[in-house]
């Protein structure tokens, strides 16, 4: 099957929304949501949410568990993939006329810009949304919120690194003596590393890109990849990966160790959001307001390494706190607006 871009994605959602298929977007959020009996029995009549995805699968289904424990009788099908897969996929079911999913999760925040301007999410604002989370984390239309937030991080194994020599800093791994050593996911395949990719680019230039893709990195795909290939020993240091997977690895006892850039870690935002054309529609309402609970947050903090926005939640012990961390500025929008020039420019230095 071809592989759509994502203009190529874009022309496609814009004909279908030329046709009348989409309607216009509004702009005002709509009153939140609570969880009613009535919203339960609808969702049960339904019987099942298709939940879209790129959190690493094993976090993915432990919500959903969680859901279908709280809720008998409703179940989750997770499908999980890369970012951009996702992003992809969607907009060829859609140029198909093909409905799906009803919820999608996306690490990369600029996916959700172009689904909301192209008419293709629902206005609904869980009760938790409207109560706790800061109005940046939250759309002022209804349409998405900030489900996870966490950080793109450097690592390295501890039983090939000693502590004194790891790296502090991106530009510590210019150093010619991690030549051959390095791994690093691509931007084309995973929504952290597209958007850890523009903010670093934006502050760091391109010729930091071109100096690090002399240095003969092992390219992987999805962000999780490289923490399990330092896990693996397979590489002595990462120069982007998920933060919340080296958590994972390191609480189960794996010798890798996490380093917060004094540059700066790029910030991660993964909102979710409910499709109009959803087939399952209270499902997927019900499963919305659950992921933004207290008790979905907390577990994603707690079996996912994930951070979060709800102020009920609490940090798990042993974690650097989230308000001590330097980190460099996210921005969807501009993410959206440069991504196939910023995946162009990356595959050019990298050769991948």
């Amino acid at each position: 099957m071809r592989q759509f871009s994502r203009r190529d994605v874009l022309r496609a959602s814009t004909a279908i929304a030329a046709s009348g298929a989409f309607a216009s977007v509004t702009s005002a959020a709509p009153p939140a949501s609570a969880v009613t009996p009535e919203l339960i029995a609808a969702a049960k009549k339904e019987g099942k949410v298709v939940y879209y995805t790129s959190i690493d699968l094993p976090v993915a289904e432990r919500i959903a568990k969680a859901f279908e424990a709280t809720y008998p009788g409703i179940a989750v099908r997770v499908e999980r993939t890369g970012a951009e897969r996702v992003f992809q996929r969607i907009g060829q079911e859609y140029a198909s006329r093909i409905h799906s999913v009803d919820v999608v999760n996306s690490s990369d925040a600029a996916h959700f810009v172009v689904w909301k301007r192209e008419g293709m999410l629902e206005r609904y604002v869980p009760e938790d949304v409207a109560k706790y989370y800061p109005a940046e984390h939250k759309d002022p239309d209804g349409t998405f919120a900030s489900f996870r937030v966490w950080l793109c991080v450097i690592g390295y194994n501890t039983t090939m690194v000693k502590a004194e020599e790891a790296p502090t800093s991106y530009a510590d791994l210019l150093d010619p003596k991690w030549t051959g050593k390095i791994v690093k996911a691509h931007p084309s395949y995973s929504g952290t590393i597209m958007t850890a990719t523009f903010q670093m680019a934006r502050d760091l230039g391109w010729d930091y890109f071109e100096k690090l893709a002399k240095q003969k990195v092992m390219q992987v795909q999805s962000s999780a990849d490289p923490p399990k290939k330092l896990a693996l020993g397979e590489r002595a240091v990462m120069a982007d990966g998920n933060e919340y997977n080296m958590f994972i690895e390191k609480e189960r006892g794996t010798p890798v160790e996490i380093v917060y850039a004094s540059e700066g870690s790029p910030l991660i935002v993964g909102p979710n959001a409910l499709f109009k054309n959803a087939p399952n529609p209270n499902a997927g309402r019900l499963f919305q307001s659950f992921c933004f609970s207290p008790q979905a947050q907390q577990l994603s903090i707690d079996a996912g390494g994930l951070r979060s926005l709800h102020p009920q939640t609490k940090e798990k012990p042993g974690r650097k706190p989230f308000a001590d961390i330097k980190k460099m500025k996210d921005d969807p929008a501009e993410v959206e607006r440069t991504s196939a020039d910023v995946k162009a420019h990356y595959s050019r230095l990298f050769g991948v």
